[in-house]
């Protein structure tokens, strides 16, 4: 399973890039949004157009950068998608679009289907495109038959709202959900019976294993678990058969972490004696 990371912030992407671990960045405009009022708080001047580029410099030609349309009609797509490939591409050739699989706010209209013409209208000019904010499998298949090379289910989110929806319990969003559902009384807690965010990851591999679908460039839909929190959520994402995980770069602390693995440490650095010591002065 690839590794992404979450964020527009510049120290995190150089960070990240040094482990040898990160396969890839997303961004949207609330981390862009994040990472200009982080450097502005610090004085820094900001130029957007800097911050991408330097973004997609660090990334280089083998690592995808996703960056967001900000628009919610088809022609807003399709001229803003043009504007961020053909500005920043060329930058290293790692530019993908991202769409959201439906755009309309409130009651449902003849635009709803615009997430997916601008996803097929960047397919036939082979334009990779991520579509975003997928809550249901079949939200997932009709992107990927419209061309889009990701997927990217939100499972954060949905355990955000089993969690509000169906309890009275405070709880953070790093907060783990179990993959299997939260039962009570026999019964999970259920979306359109999807119970958990890796449930739904689950389900789109499974649609996606299933049927044979291939994008522009002959490859298969990459199912991109999106909205990861903590760590024991990428684990069950992997197992699941999720093609890439998108996390914050914390996450990434938190994956190295094991009491054993401390308590190891400490052994091993007490046991050193001092002729083992002297190979190394």
């Amino acid at each position: 399973m690839q590794i992404y990371l979450d964020t527009a912030n510049l120290e995190e992407i150089h960070e990240g890039f040094t482990l040898g671990v990160v396969d890839g960045i997303t961004t949207n405009p609330s981390l862009i949004k994040r990472e200009r009022d982080r450097l502005a708080a610090k004085g820094e001047p900001v130029e957007m157009k800097d911050v991408l580029n330097d973004i997609l410099e660090t990334a280089g030609p083998e690592h995808p950068v996703s960056l967001e349309v900000i628009g919610t009609t088809y022609a807003d797509f399709v001229r803003e998608g043009k504007i961020l490939y053909d500005t920043f591409n060329g930058v290293a050739g790692n530019v993908v679009i991202k769409i959201p699989i439906n755009p309309v706010i409130g009651e449902s209209t003849q635009a709803q289907y615009d997430g997916l013409k601008a996803i097929h209208n960047f397919a036939k000019q082979d334009i990779p495109v991520n579509c975003t904010l997928i809550f249901t499998p079949e939200q997932a298949l009709l992107a990927a038959k419209a061309g889009a090379k990701y997927l990217s289910p939100f499972a954060g989110r949905v355990d955000d709202y089993l969690r509000k929806t169906f309890t009275d319990n405070e709880f953070d969003k790093t907060d783990y959900y179990p993959g299997g559902g939260f039962p009570e009384e026999g019964v999970c807690y259920h979306d359109d019976g999807i119970v958990s965010g890796i449930d739904l990851v689950a389900r789109i591999v499974h649609v996606m294993e299933t049927h044979d679908i291939e994008v522009f460039d002959g490859s298969k839909p990459a199912v991109l678990a999106a909205s990861l929190r903590n760590a024991r959520q990428v684990r069950e994402a992997a197992e699941v058969g999720a093609d890439i995980a998108t996390l914050p770069y914390p996450v990434i602390g938190e994956l190295l972490v094991h009491h054993k693995t401390e308590e190891g440490m400490k052994g091993f650095v007490a046991d050193v004696v001092p002729e083992y010591r002297k190979i190394f002065e």
